[in-house]
């Protein structure tokens, strides 16, 4: 019997014109919006690609010595590499910055990236839909039309009184609903995600492996079970009110405020306000390390006899080079030194220079550190938190959950951007240690070319892959497992209302 009603209501809805329209207005959303996306995307690894070959030249055939890499214009630089899968969901990875400067001076965090500049903003507007935000706002709204009538319409019709005159009872027709009702809606789920894999396929761009693929299938998963939730809501809402009208109208109504209202509404409702107040603190108090460090910087300039005497003072770079209109002060962290000579009546100076920077370099470093230790927590009040608090509201939300869990899928979430940035930071540390293991402060090379430039294949290297595969499914599994009871509870609920009604 329940095999008999779920072909009956399998072919109900294939019968539908609602059917063909979902399928018809998924496959032409889909595969358009993944046309553009695909454009976008190579796009950006071109751009991606032209900045590492870009700053890979500049390091090479502009800086010199070590110090030019750690604090000139054309310094050290890593980028980060678009992730291909935010072609599903683009999360935060087109939003932050995707390059990020390395120095011996400061930790790098989020906030210190910059955004390679877009070549064309309005292709970058249109861009901004993508694969999940499809499903999101046109699968969500087609399962409650294809459940607002499930039982409201059985009442209208009487065919509900018929049904129950056999020997049947009401949770196989429930699940025999709710079975025909699903098998159909993942037709246009399917078709359009195997025609978008085999665009993806198509590309010479995009080259995804064995985890990328499960990750697309822990987004197929998190999108079934989202399109469940509310195919179920609807059932539940089709179950109190009876009349098929009223199940749509009040369908819309949650449709609207669960997808559209309510997201908007927390996202702009989050608490930013302790934001200049932190930024103001965090700012002083950085300040006040920096001039501490000027004040033993000056300290150690008038203990050294050499130094002192010639009055060299903050520049000694222009001293060395007898042009000091090439350079800028040191203490601002700027130096262009590029030093490929230094005039031979300074050389008996040059060892207390050393002396000076073996000094310096550490105690630059020390204070980069104890500056991380107030810019970290600052860092976590002005963004992360707010952004935490954001999450934990949405979750109220099927749409807030699916987003944020199909983001941790994909990696392109605040843990999956903050990957590369705990990459840049370790790869900082090892160029510190660098620094340290080979003496670079108090060498020679650090601020002049003139007995050879720096090799910089033997520098340290920066290496960044995405999360594995099981960080992914970590992050995203909470929130999957919350719309999976939600998915109980609901069928709980319609089954709860559906048994006490009089047919």
């Amino acid at each position: 019997m329940l095999l008999i009603l779920i072909r009956r209501e399998l072919l109900d809805n294939l019968m539908t014109f609602r059917f063909a329209a979902a399928v018809v207005i998924m496959l032409l959303l889909v595969v358009a919006n993944t046309v553009v996306l695909l454009k976008d995307y190579e796009q950006r690894l071109a751009d991606y690609n032209t900045a590492v070959k870009t700053h890979r030249q500049e390091l090479r055939e502009i800086n010199k010595t070590y110090s030019d890499a750690m604090l000139g214009v054309w310094g050290m630089h890593v980028d980060r590499p678009p992730n291909p899968l935010s072609i599903f969901n683009t999360g935060l990875d087109k939003r932050l910055g995707n390059k990020i400067a390395i120095s011996h001076t400061f930790t790098p965090t989020v906030w210190d990236a910059d955004k390679y500049a877009a070549n064309n903003p309005f292709f970058n507007i249109l861009t901004s839909i993508d694969i999940v935000l499809i499903f999101q706002g046109i699968l969500s709204l087609l399962a409650l039309i294809f459940a607002y009538d499930a039982i409201a319409g059985e009442y209208e019709h009487g065919t509900l009184r018929l049904v129950l005159s056999h020997p049947v009872g009401r949770g196989s027709i429930l699940f025999a609903k709710y079975i025909g009702a699903m098998v159909c809606l993942l037709v246009p789920l399917l078709m359009s995600l195997l025609l978008m894999l085999i665009l993806l396929a198509t590309s010479t761009m995009i080259s995804l492996n064995t985890d990328d693929f499960l990750r697309i299938a822990g987004i197929v998963l998190t999108s079934l079970v989202y399109l469940s939730l509310f195919y179920l809501t609807g059932m539940l809402i089709s179950a109190i009110t009876r009349r098929t009208s009223t199940a749509l109208i009040f369908s819309m109504f949650v449709w609207g405020f669960l997808v559209l209202v309510y997201p908007n509404i927390i996202l702009t409702a989050v608490d930013t306000a302790p934001r200049m107040d932190t930024e103001a603190a965090a700012y002083h108090q950085v300040k006040q390390i920096w001039e501490e460090l000027e004040r033993e910087r000056r300290q150690f300039l008038r203990n050294d006899p050499v130094l002192s005497a010639e009055g060299w003072g903050d520049d000694i770079y222009g001293a060395i080079t007898d042009n000091p209109s090439r350079l800028v002060s040191y203490h601002l962290r700027r130096a262009s030194s590029d030093l490929e000579t230094i005039d031979a009546k300074f050389e008996p100076y040059v060892p207390h220079v050393q002396n000076y920077f073996r000094f310096h370099g550490p105690l630059t470093v020390n204070t980069a550190e104890r500056t991380w230790l107030i810019r970290k927590p600052a860092f976590e009040k002005i963004y992360v938190q707010p952004a935490n608090r954001g999450r934990m509201l949405l979750k109220f939300s099927p749409a807030g959950l699916y987003d944020a869990a199909t983001e941790a899928w994909a990696g392109t979430d605040l843990n999956g951007i903050q990957d590369f940035f705990r990459a840049a930071q370790h790869y900082r540390q090892a160029v510190v240690n660098y620094f340290y293991d080979e003496k670079i402060f108090a060498s020679r090379q650090w601020f002049s070319a003139d007995q050879g430039a720096v090799d910089w294949d033997t520098f340290p290297q920066f290496s960044f892959q995405r999360s594995d595969l099981s960080i992914n499914a970590k992050r995203a599994l909470p929130d999957l497992f919350l719309l999976f009871m939600m998915n109980v509870l609901l069928f709980i609920a319609i089954f709860l209302v559906f048994i006490k009604s009089e047919v």
